[in-house]
């Protein structure tokens, strides 16, 4: 389960550099910086979807 949390993080500071990029290039290259948004919002989504997977497997997990 221990994979299960670095790729957690991995998405999350994914997501925190993509959001400082997005504020760092907002005005000057704006095509890039709605890439990085992209690139964050997805990132974030699976934050919490392998959050909420794993949650799921480790109560799955002590039921049995």
């Amino acid at each position: 389960m221990k994979y299960y949390k670095i790729s957690e993080f991995i998405y999350f500071s994914i997501f925190c550099v993509s959001f400082y990029q997005t504020f760092s290039i907002w005005n000057l290259d704006r095509e890039r910086a709605y890439m990085f948004v992209l690139f964050g919002v997805l990132s974030l989504g699976m934050f919490f979807f392998r959050r909420h997977y794993r949650r799921k497997f480790m109560s799955r997990k002590k039921k049995d």
